[in-house]
């Protein structure tokens, strides 16, 4: 009998937990805190060693997918060193809210859990929601909806045990090619960058989660992926400042708690040469800290990657970020060498004493704040339903709904009456998107097309539909991140192009918005909608407009070509 009490009784416990983190949060914020003494921050502080303090700089990687000898080996990490927090990448929910509670054990200090979530806990787990891609909701127009998310998103970040995510992404996306950004941006108009970031992350904030605008001073303008080279951002201190820097002047101004730093180098900001802007004194300290008055958590982005290594080896990187600023030190390949490093740093006062204490005293405040000083294990009971909620998957469709872009609607009006062809290009089995659809269409048939379908097949297709009196076209990226450029073939893009010279045909692009521009002839298309990712809620939301149960409202947040240009939208 005791038993079933417990299972009745801890749901309630977990929505009072999340509900009195909101309400405390929004009393006062993490920026807020700051500037107030703390006598649990100071308790804690006094009893540390400086090799202790030096260890809440660092945060390690951990995953719930490599096994139990890797989970170890963490452990035994944390036990040694007692390390500031942990940084998770792939696993599963479950496995993952039971290795932080073992984890957190292992600290005397309690560990700020952190992961990066842009479009929620489906961007690393298994088995959990993602909510929309940044750049589909940099199309969306009520920015509540946002907010609603990051509320959203950090109940279930808070629910696995986690106080911090790393997000959102505040980088302007100007360049269609970059490797890296791209979909992860909201755009590539800094008003909309800045507007969307601050609903997210104050959505977040106000239900009591940390979090962590990248990648300052701005990583949309590269054509390099900083886990593989140092991208140069070679424009000048005005271009910077008036466009790349600009989300993140607004988000600092609206109470951002952290900012990661990009991997970049920028010699109008610090002219030495290959040095990444991780490793800056000049624009960590000189620019964000000071020129921009931010108070809260710097962030380094990981320091594994070749961006910062490649030119810094052996620890060199770790130390210069210490000195150059940083508060967090993410990820660092060798964690116990850079505690040695960085004590040896301070012994030669390469950063004052008042610095340091003011830089530590800051993490073990962010601790405070999102309420480590009453740290609690998270409980396993009922934790996939919680964070698969129906309220979770009706906001998924409600973003996914407010994205549809109109660009183009000047063919023939659909009528369910006529025979239709429905056909989903460049997948290999019929799509949610076709059997929503088929449901308004009752003399349809379905047609698939492999993107890579031989000239004879394309032909033999192209011919067939010329039965019909009207086709709806669905184009679909399969792949697991929607990138710039469709993998389509030569002869599919030119079926693509003769489908869109026919005015009885609808298209639907279920992949990122700059493949538009390589697919060419289809700005003639009579009817054009453009969904952003081939997610199951955006195909049943495009349904819904050629159902006629939906009017789009999105508008377009990047510049494709000179035909379909930023905030367009009918």
């Amino acid at each position: 009998m005791q038993a079933s009490k417990t299972r009745i009784f801890y749901p309630l416990i977990i929505i009072f937990t999340f509900f009195t983190a909101n309400a405390f949060a929004q009393n006062e914020s993490y920026i807020q805190l700051l500037g107030k003494q703390n006598r649990w921050v100071d308790s804690v502080y006094n009893k540390m060693s400086r090799k202790q303090r030096i260890a809440q700089l660092l945060f390690v990687r951990a995953h719930t997918n490599k096994g139990k000898m890797y989970e170890d080996s963490v452990g035994q990490v944390i036990k040694e060193q007692q390390l500031g927090g942990v940084v998770f990448f792939q696993g599963g929910p479950v496995r993952q809210a039971a290795l932080i509670n073992k984890y957190q054990k292992l600290a005397k200090v309690p560990l700020i859990i952190t992961m990066d979530g842009e479009w929620g806990l489906g961007m690393r787990l298994d088995s959990t929601i993602s909510y929309p891609y940044q750049m589909t909701l940099g199309a969306i127009q009520d920015n509540n909806l946002i907010y609603k998310m990051g509320q959203q998103v950090a109940y279930d970040f808070k629910r696995l045990g986690m106080q911090m995510n790393l997000g959102p992404d505040m980088d302007v996306n100007n360049n269609p090619n970059n490797p890296v950004i791209n979909y992860r941006s909201f755009g590539d108009n800094m008003y909309n960058v800045a507007k969307k970031g601050i609903a997210y992350f104050k959505g977040m904030q106000d239900a009591g989660l940390l979090t962590s605008a990248k990648h300052f001073p701005g990583h949309g303008d590269t054509n390099v992926d900083s886990h593989f080279d140092l991208p140069l951002l070679p424009y000048s201190r005005g271009r910077l400042d008036s466009l790349e820097m600009y989300p993140f002047r607004e988000a600092i101004n609206a109470g951002i708690s952290g900012v990661m730093i990009a991997h970049m180098n920028i010699p109008s900001l610090d002219n030495t040469p290959k040095l990444p802007s991780t490793l800056s004194r000049p624009i960590i300290t000189g620019i964000l800290k000071d020129s921009l008055k931010f108070k809260g958590l710097v962030v380094s982005d990981a320091m594994e990657m070749k961006g910062v290594t490649k030119y810094f080896p052996n620890g060199e990187a770790d130390v210069k970020a210490f000195i150059a600023g940083n508060d967090i030190i993410e990820l660092s390949e060798n964690s116990d060498r850079a505690i040695g490093l960085i004590r040896k740093a301070l012994r030669h006062g390469s950063v004052s004493a008042a610095e340091f204490e003011a830089r530590i005293k800051k993490i073990l405040l962010a601790k405070f704040w999102a309420g480590l000083n009453q740290y609690k294990p998270t409980a396993l009971t009922n934790l996939s339903q919680d964070i698969n909620s129906d309220a979770a998957k009706t906001l998924v469709q409600q973003l996914s709904d407010a994205s549809v872009t109109q660009l183009k609607n000047n063919g023939p009006k659909l009528n369910p009456f006529l025979k239709t062809a429905i056909v989903s290009i460049g997948v290999s089995s019929p799509t949610v998107f076709q059997m929503e659809v088929a449901k308004s269409f009752p003399n349809s048939r379905i047609f698939i097309v492999n993107k890579d379908a031989p000239a004879i097949e394309v032909t033999n297709i192209l011919n067939w539909l010329k039965q019909y009196q009207q086709v709806i076209v669905g184009i679909h990226d399969t792949r697991l991140r929607p990138q710039s450029k469709l993998d389509y073939s030569g002869d599919v893009k030119l079926m693509i192009a003769d489908l869109a010279s026919r005015k009885n045909t609808a298209f639907s692009v279920f992949a990122n918005a700059y493949t538009i521009a390589g697919l060419p002839g289809l700005e003639k298309a009579g009817n054009l909608m453009v969904c952003y990712q081939m997610s199951p809620e955006l195909q049943q939301s495009a349904a819904k407009v050629l159902n006629g149960r939906l009017k789009p409202t999105g508008k377009l947040p990047v510049s494709v070509n000179a035909f379909f240009t930023t905030g367009m939208g009918l």
